[in-house]
């Protein structure tokens, strides 16, 4: 069972098991989430160094099979254009040496989320999906997990429940493909973590069938109060965790 483990205490590695099934619950009953949670626990417990790319292999796994489950829901005129601004995104991002400050990256994040809740979402959200694409993409090399900022576009285009959640999938499942590509070429070692992502992607798997069975008993109404609390909460927590890293 070593392997599972990826060189973490048992104990550790089994909490994070059922962490990855309580971020894929949430992320699917409620829109958002779960991604955001489960990179705040793993930070604390994981090697810095393989921080983002294995979350990101790990939240690839769990939107994949979300898109997939939700396929029908899918409003996909936005998706191809966001798919080439990732594209661009995750590259430059992957070309420069010096990151980007960590608060100044989570305080501009928040405000957004916070902008894009309260505010009547731009224009530039909803037509120009290339640019958002791009933004995010670039923003994950060096945050991890900017699905609030993706949910933030999806909002936009004021979709029912189970189209959100579906086209947020897909979104994310684009863009966390092609930042573990850009690891790859830039040198990570995937091998030794390929049992515990594997485990953490079944429990993801199991999570978002049970949390499937609750977005389909929520009505509009009640999903849409429910994003933007969770919205704002995640948006507070980015922004409390730049100030206090400045």
């Amino acid at each position: 069972m070593s392997f599972l483990y990826a060189g973490l205490d048992p104990a550790t590695a089994v909490f994070l098991f059922v962490i990855s099934f309580f971020g894929s619950f949430i992320t699917v009953a409620m829109g958002i989430g779960g991604g955001a949670m489960m990179l705040a626990v793993m930070a604390t417990l994981l090697p810095p160094a393989a921080l983002i790319p294995v979350h990101g292999v790990i939240q690839f796994g769990s939107n994949a099979y979300r898109a997939f489950v939700l396929k029908e829901h899918t409003f996909w005129p936005p998706i191809a254009a966001f798919a080439i601004g990732s594209l661009i995104g995750v590259s430059v991002g992957g070309l420069i040496v010096v990151d980007l400050p960590p608060s100044a990256v989570q305080i501009g994040v928040g405000l957004f989320v916070v902008w894009s809740v309260l505010r009547k979402p731009p224009k530039w959200l909803t037509h120009w999906p290339f640019l958002t694409g791009l933004l995010s993409s670039f923003l994950t090399m060096f945050f991890g997990a900017t699905g609030v900022f993706v949910a933030g576009i999806v909002k936009s285009h004021q979709l029912g429940r189970e189209a959100h959640v579906a086209t947020h999938a897909v979104m994310m499942t684009l863009q966390h493909l092609l930042k573990i590509i850009v690891f790859g070429m830039l040198g990570f070692a995937f091998g030794p973590w390929l049992g515990f992502m594997g485990a953490m992607i079944t429990s993801g798997f199991v999570g978002t069938l049970a949390g499937r069975h609750v977005l389909r008993r929520m009505n509009d109404a009640v999903f849409g109060k429910v994003l933007n609390v969770i919205l704002m909460l995640l948006a507070a927590r980015l922004i409390w965790q730049g100030i206090a890293g400045l």
